[in-house]
């Protein structure tokens, strides 16, 4: 990946491995925006987007993200305080629609297509396969760490952590084998693959740094 020409950089990750605070970090240290399920969903709720609506703004202009952010969004960035209203770091209980799938995928190539960026999802390394300055990264913990991280972040017993991380991977795994074909947990979709046992996300960010060179 050359970071001096517009890129993309996908992170799969294990719940309460710490992947989307290293996505975080990741995307600040090289200056680009952020982008996760949550805040992706957000941006459909809350301007009512549909593959309808984005293919008429697609017809307006061929850079139709960057009229978009200008028109609906009066910031210099998309922050997570403006979009993200789901559960941190879990999934809403609902299935992930064709059309939804479809919708997010429109927002996803119109973002890759204006702008470098670091994209936490599901399915981002797929969707990006061909981009050509793609770099897709799996970040992986030790269940000891996971449902330690889980049971402090969303203040669970225990118990109620396992439960949790066992739904939310049987969830995303069921998702990456509809919308994917294929395993989140097959490495030959990465790169990178990243285990966070005895690190901490600062570390991380930096071999990743380092890796990009």
């Amino acid at each position: 990946m050359n970071k001096n020409e517009r890129f993309v950089i996908t992170i799969n990750r294990e719940l309460g491995s710490g992947g989307r605070t290293v996505g975080e970090k990741l995307a600040e240290k090289l200056n680009v925006r952020f982008y996760d399920k949550a805040i992706i969903r957000g941006l459909e709720k809350k301007y009512n987007l549909s593959v309808e609506e984005i293919e008429h703004l697609k017809g307006r202009s061929h850079s139709w993200w960057a009229e978009f952010l200008r028109s609906f969004v009066l910031a210099e960035k998309v922050s997570n305080t403006m979009y993200y209203e789901l559960n941190p770091g879990d999934e809403p209980d609902v299935l992930t629609t064709d059309d939804m799938f479809e919708t997010e995928r429109e927002i996803l190539q119109g973002i890759v297509a204006d702008e470098s960026c670091v994209i936490a999802g599901r399915t981002g390394f797929a969707l990006m396969a061909d981009h050509p300055n793609h770099l897709s990264i799996l970040i992986q913990a030790p269940m000891e760490q996971r449902i330690e991280r889980v049971m402090k972040k969303q203040m669970l017993t225990r118990e109620a952590a396992q439960k949790v991380i066992k739904k939310v991977d049987q969830m995303r795994e069921n998702y990456v084998k509809t919308y994917a074909k294929t395993s989140r947990y097959d490495t030959r979709n990465y790169d990178l693959v990243i285990s966070m046992g005895g690190h901490t996300e600062d570390e991380v960010v930096d071999l990743i740094l380092k890796y990009i060179g």
